[in-house]
């Protein structure tokens, strides 16, 4: 077995917050830092708002996620806020200047209805003015091509125990693709399966969600490096306002 706990510590070695290493890093800083208050919606371990203070951010910060294992190591650090749930049970009244939704996080939310509900709580959350940050994955660079067996990849984890671990899609059903993550021995001896569906939408109909729930789209680009949305972009990364 690989526990919750272990899971999490994982995904802070496979995924550090090092701004020298990922420019989603740099440009979500930068709309932390100048807010005065912050919402992180699927906050995972809370890596972003630790940054952020340790920056020497003084405002209000607040981490939601509904993976306990996550908040339990996100918790670890005082003076920030954390909140067990979803998006869509976010209850705020206008209460920050950003929200933000990091490491694709937002394709998490897969329904038709899951959307309209999680972006009518997050602009409720928002004062007036107040920007919607988020990245997801570009349809047409189709990325879920190379997650198979194929391409597993070994690491340790912080405790020094090599691990294996891999992706393999199970469907493919109109934008939505569901896959499984396996972590094992290096011999291959499976510890845990995580079973998941991410949304991949293209850039009108991210439009039209957010002009749905009360957003106009202030700035979009096709990578972290603030770069046009091009047809070889991977990425497609959002700024939204509430008006």
């Amino acid at each position: 077995m690989f526990s919750d706990a272990e899971a999490a510590a994982l995904y802070d070695v496979i995924n550090p917050w090092d701004p020298a290493r990922y420019p989603e890093v740099v440009f979500c800083t930068e709309l932390v830092m100048a807010a005065d208050a912050v919402l992180d919606l699927g906050c995972g371990t809370g890596s972003m708002l630790h940054h952020a203070r340790d920056l020497g951010h003084t405002g209000r910060l607040v981490g939601l996620d509904p993976d306990q294992g996550m908040l339990d190591r996100a918790e670890r650090r005082t003076g920030i806020e954390w909140v067990s749930g979803v998006a869509a049970d976010a209850t705020w009244d206008g209460e920050f200047d950003l929200a933000t939704m990091t490491s694709n996080a937002f394709q998490h939310l897969v329904t038709d209805d899951e959307l309209r509900a999680s972006l009518t709580a997050i602009r409720a959350s928002l004062r007036d003015g107040g920007r919607f940050v988020f990245g997801t994955r570009h349809p047409q660079a189709r990325a879920w091509e190379s997650w198979n067996p194929s391409n597993a990849f070994d690491l340790e984890d912080a405790t020094g125990r090599k691990l294996r671990m891999w992706h393999e899609v199970e469907s493919v059903v109109g934008d939505v693709v569901t896959f499984t993550e396996t972590t094992a021995e290096r011999d291959d001896t499976v510890l845990r399966v995580d079973r998941a569906s991410l949304r991949f939408l293209d850039v009108p109909a991210l439009a039209g969600f957010l002009t749905e729930a009360g957003f106009t789209i202030e700035d979009q680009y096709g990578d972290w490096h603030r770069g046009p949305i091009t047809e070889t972009s991977r990425e497609i990364i959002t700024i939204a306002r509430r008006i």
